[in-house]
């Protein structure tokens, strides 16, 4: 007797969050799937940096496939362009950040294992970001969602 899942659907959250002018489109949550990952789409505008300081995080690994233009990741001081049909795993503890240096948008597919993040943090940094109107963020209130999220910023 074949086994039917029930409830399962393609892109099970498919929430798309805006932090300034960069989008991440959470397409499956740790608790679409018990936990194990956590997986968004990252979409970063030509020529924008990340607002969030660079961090690291202890609890789990992130990893990075490159599906349209070139990300600049800087990871533990060394910079690495992913671009499309290329994957970046960053471990646990490895400071890191990124930028689009170049002159398309780029898309990248970003996997967290066990899915020790969500949503909720994106959510949260949105707030700060886009209450900062295109200004600096709030960077003290930034650090604090990160740390309550189990990412440490970096000195």
């Amino acid at each position: 007797m074949a086994l039917q899942a029930t409830g399962v659907r393609v892109n099970p959250s498919d929430e798309a969050i805006s932090l300034g002018p960069l989008t991440v489109r959470f397409l499956i949550t740790g608790d679409d799937a018990s936990g194990s990952i956590a997986l968004f789409e990252l979409a970063v505008p030509a020529a924008q940096r990340l607002a969030a300081p660079a961090h690291s995080h202890d609890h789990y690994d992130e990893t990075v496939y490159g599906i349209e233009g070139v990300l600049t990741w800087t990871v533990d001081g060394k910079r690495i362009d992913v671009g499309p049909g290329q994957a970046l795993c960053i471990p646990r503890g490895a400071v890191h950040r990124f930028d689009n240096q170049g002159g398309q948008e780029v898309k990248a597919l970003c996997a967290v294992t066990p899915a020790a993040i969500g949503p909720q943090y994106f959510r949260e940094s949105a707030a700060v970001l886009n209450a900062a109107a295109g200004g600096p963020p709030d960077r003290a209130r930034m650090a604090e969602i990160m740390r309550r999220h189990g990412l440490t910023p970096a000195p």
